[in-house]
């Protein structure tokens, strides 16, 4: 393996040295450097854009061209004649100063040629043919040859490091902007240009007065032909596998006008590949954002969610999918704008997983567990989301936004532990929630500014619990505990839970704009919410009644009966100064909380006020190169079911007791961040670093039986602290792109087991360096090599697991007719305990077209071809390290027809 990836390496690296540098200076008439000017060169043979350039802030522009070669070399600024000449290359580098001088008559400037990449203010534009070499398919496959803008493993869009957080479509939300939705859908042959909106402001009205450095939008502009017409496309397919017949459905059609859009996505298959996973889904908020972010206040809703295992790589032993959904934009007149979406998902998965386990320290005689486990989930989650936005003038814009989720799923398991023998586990909840967002943005004149944003959270989840345990011998000392009776054929344990959520979040903004270098902002918020809680635990006997039993510990509380208020008044002012390259952003705010809980007929509550402070300095060293400095102190607040005093059963093997006493805890959070993006060297450096400390962190007291865990919780007064890094290196060397990407995550945190106290640490490093190519006409490769270590200290035990993982893309595009895509990976971990285990995957695909404009395409698509049987993970929480065995589906080979509209 190692073999194959130098010779392939080698044969890359020779080829971008088979290049001569053509270097110089663009002028003026009196001399003085002109930045930013476009510079192409144009193969006289094939009439080719073969390498283009962008003079930096010196007039300094490099391109790379092949020897011995004849080109059009063209200049082009704002306001200058076009500058034109035809040069041959040798074998020597070349240097070429140019003067450009004056055109009055702009309108007879014809540029035969588009820049690859152009820079519009804050807008970066990408013309996308100009990245395309024939095997793209969808947005996804342009963007990931786009310089400084990647494709994370979750579908996200990231540019300079930055995620982006909206995707439109000729000006108009792609279903309110999601990323994954976007790159995995959109087809390639409707996309002209792709504009990168930096400093992105939702509301024009605030882009002076609000910090929008950290938001990034993408708007992706249609090809002329894909307006006012229906385009995209319809996939079927089927095939065969070891257990089942394969099939696959995916239309996805889009219509896109000046007044109106309509997005139409569909999916059904069984060959594991979902459109949206579940968790794509609960994370997909519509867009909402808290008036209260930046206040400093945090409060935790909970997450009553099913402890659903989570799928890896979006792999699974069986994974079926429907997906309906549908986005639309109306704009009857330039006033009102009215949007919506609709999102139907059911999936159908199957998860076979083992597991070794020790827990952290050997001394206290937890007994090390393995486990064998098999999981059905079902879940289908609908979503429905309507919005306006009504702007009768500039000083003036009202948004409304409702959304709508509704959710039923549920889970079974069967688990075999070599402690506590076989169980079998089921679980369901069908919660709701309305989300409600109305914001208004009014300029009084050029200086006086206000907005008021108010959110509205309605929220009811009902999760139910089973447990059937078969062993009764090595459950008997937890189930004494919970009072069960165990006079029975086993133990069928179930709890119902519910909970109730309102919450309302909001706040009144006014900016004064004092001059064009500063302004002062004043807030004035308010956050109020209420959580009823209630469970109940009991006992299904052998002739089918029930039993609630009383526990001999927690005084004997197994129900929950629990109401709790939490209120945040809050003052804020922020002051923003730009002084030469910096920018401080100096605040605080004043906070009045009050919070309580009503259970068992006790009462606990508390109030106090806190003064927030928070920082941020940002230094623009040029306009593509910043250093942002921040700092902020946030309160957190836990949520209802931590403060229940009565037992909450996580799981037959975890128990939870609360503490209605629990108090807030402070967080100091310090952030270094840099980012610069030259076009001029096509380079592109992120990095952030972040540090965390912790103050009255909520903690648990876990306390084992056997392997059966009951945590409690308290303010713990030892502080706990993170250090988080990570940084993006990339720079494009003609047709060869290479990157580095370094993780590292640094944690030290108090635990507290069987009453001992161990201060544990955790060390998590990555490097992943990647070259890619991006030929026109030659096939390109991407190889990658990840290698990380993570090193773990929990009480007396160190663990060190280390993970060395090659993998390799490559598509080719033959005779204007075959598209052949296949990729690679190969995955080896070991640690200090055991012999290294290793998996690999390798997945093929092969496509024909007559040619780029027809119609009809056929694939033969393969997946795991090598038949891996499954993957292994290793890792730890913070009680354990394990070592995973997780099995994913077999091979499959399916025949897919792509129909063109």
């Amino acid at each position: 393996m190692k073999l194959k990836l130098t010779i392939l390496f080698a044969f890359v690296v020779s080829m971008t040295y088979a290049q001569i540098k053509l270097q110089g200076v663009v002028k003026d008439s009196i001399g003085a450097p002109l930045e930013l000017a476009n510079v192409v060169a144009i193969n006289q043979a094939t009439s080719a854009l073969e390498s283009y350039g962008i003079t930096n802030d010196k007039g300094k522009f490099i391109l790379n061209l092949s020897k011995n070669t004849t080109y059009k070399l063209q200049v082009s600024y704002i306001g200058m004649k076009t500058y034109e000449e035809v040069i041959a290359t040798t074998t020597e580098n070349i240097d070429k100063p140019i003067t450009m001088f004056s055109d009055n008559a702009l309108d007879a400037v014809e540029l035969t040629y588009e820049m690859p990449v152009t820079i519009s203010g804050d807008t970066l534009i990408y013309n996308a043919d100009s990245f395309k070499n024939g095997t793209e398919r969808k947005l996804e496959d342009i963007l990931e040859k786009l310089p400084g803008v990647e494709v994370n493993d979750e579908g996200q869009i990231e540019v300079e490091g930055q995620r982006v957080t909206k995707v439109m479509v000729d000006g108009k939300d792609f279903f309110d902007g999601d990323s994954k939705l976007a790159t995995k859908n959109i087809p390639s042959n409707a996309v002209d240009k792709v504009q990168v909106l930096k400093n992105y402001a939702e509301v024009g009205q605030l882009s002076s007065v609000t910090n929008n450095q950290d938001n990034y939008a993408i708007n992706i502009k249609l090809k002329e032909g894909k307006k006012n017409f229906w385009f995209g496309n319809v996939t079927a397919g089927a095939g065969t596998s070891p257990d089942d017949e394969l099939y696959l459905v995916q239309p996805k059609l889009f219509y896109y006008s000046p007044k109106y859009s309509v997005n139409l996505i569909g999916d059904l298959n069984n060959t594991g590949e979902p459109a949206l996973t579940r968790r794509d889904l609960r994370g997909f908020g519509g867009g909402f954002r808290n008036p209260s972010r930046d206040s400093g206040t945090s409060l935790n809703l909970g997450n009553n969610d099913l402890g659903f295992l989570a799928t890896q790589n979006n792999r699974a032993q069986n994974i079926e999918n429907k997906l309906a959904s549908g986005n639309f934009s109306y704009s009857p007149n330039k006033a009102l704008d009215i949007s919506g979406f609709g999102i139907f998902n059911s999936s159908r998965i199957d998860i076979r997983q083992k597991r070794s386990v020790q827990f952290t320290n050997p001394e206290l005689s937890i007994p090390d567990e393995d486990t064998d486990q098999t999981t059905q989930q079902r879940s289908d989650i609908g979503l429905l989301k309507l919005s306006a936005s009504y702007k009768p003038n500039v000083n003036n814009q009202m948004d409304y936004d409702l959304l709508g989720r509704v959710t039923k799923e549920s889970q079974v398991q069967n688990l075999f532990s070599s402690v506590i023998g076989n169980t079998n586990e089921f679980e369901d909840n069908t919660p709701y929630s309305i989300n409600q967002n109305l914001n208004y943005y009014y300029t009084l004149n050029e200086t006086n500014i206000f907005a008021f944003e108010v959110q509205h959270l309605l929220q009811d989840e009902d999760p139910f619990y089973n447990a059937i345990l078969d062993d009764k011998d090595n459950y008997e000392n937890t189930a004494d505990a919970l009072g069960l009776d165990p006079n029975q054929i086993g133990y069928n344990v179930n709890q119902t839970r519910r909970v109730e959520t309102n919450q309302l979040d909001a706040k009144l903004d006014y900016w004064n704009i004092l001059n064009d270098k500063s302004n002062i902002n004043f807030t004035l918020g308010a956050i109020t919410s209420r959580q009823d809680f209630n469970s109940n635990l009991f006992q299904i006997l052998d002739d089918a009644s029930s039993l609630d039993p009383t526990p001999t510990f927690n005084n004997g509380l197994d129900v929950n009966d629990i109401r709790y208020n939490f209120s945040d008044y809050y003052l804020g002012v922020k002051y923003m100064l730009k002084a030469g390259i910096f920018t401080f952003t100096p605040g605080l705010s004043a906070h009045a909380y009050r919070y309580g809980n009503d259970q068992f007929g006790q009462e606990f509550q508390d109030n106090f006020g806190l003064v927030l402070p928070n920082f941020e300095t940002r230094i623009q060293f040029k306009k593509s190169e910043s250093l942002t400095i921040r700092y902020n102190m946030r309160n957190q607040f836990t949520d209802v079911t931590r403060l229940a005093s009565g037992i909450v059963l996580n799981g037959f093997n975890s128990i939870q007791v609360g503490n209605p006493e629990l108090q807030n805890a402070l967080t100091n959070n310090i952030s270094l961040i840099y980012r610069s993006f030259n076009l001029f060297n096509y380079t592109n450096v992120f990095a952030v670093v972040n540090y965390s400390n912790a103050v009255d962190q909520i903690r648990s007291i876990s306390n084992f039986d056997s392997v059966v865990r009951t945590n409690n919780f308290f303010n713990s007064g030892f502080a706990d602290q993170t250090v988080t890094a990570f940084g993006r290196f990339q720079r494009t060397f003609g047709k060869l792109r290479a990157s580095i990407n370094t993780r590292f995550n640094y944690s030290k945190f108090n635990q507290f087991i069987q009453g001992e106290r161990s201060i544990n640490e955790s060390f998590q490093q990555t490097y992943t360096p990647e070259l890619r190519t991006n030929f026109r006409e030659a096939p390109n490769v991407r190889i990658a090599y990840r290698y990380a270590v993570n090193r773990n200290q929990q009480g007396g035990r160190t663990t060190t697991f280390k993970t060395n993982a090659p993998s390799i893309k490559f598509d080719a595009y033959i005779w204007k007719k075959f598209t052949f895509l296949t990729d690679y990976s190969y995955n080896r971990q070991s640690n200090s305990n055991g012999s290294p285990q290793e998996f690999e995957i390798w997945n093929a695909s092969l496509s024909y077209r007559k040619d780029k404009d027809a119609k009809l395409e056929y694939t033969l698509n393969a997946t795991n071809l090598l038949n891996t049987t499954s993957l292994i993970q290793n890792g730890n929480n913070n009680v354990s390290v394990f070592a995973s065995e997780y099995f994913i589906q077999p091979r499959f080979v399916t025949f897919r027809l792509r129909y063109e509209i």
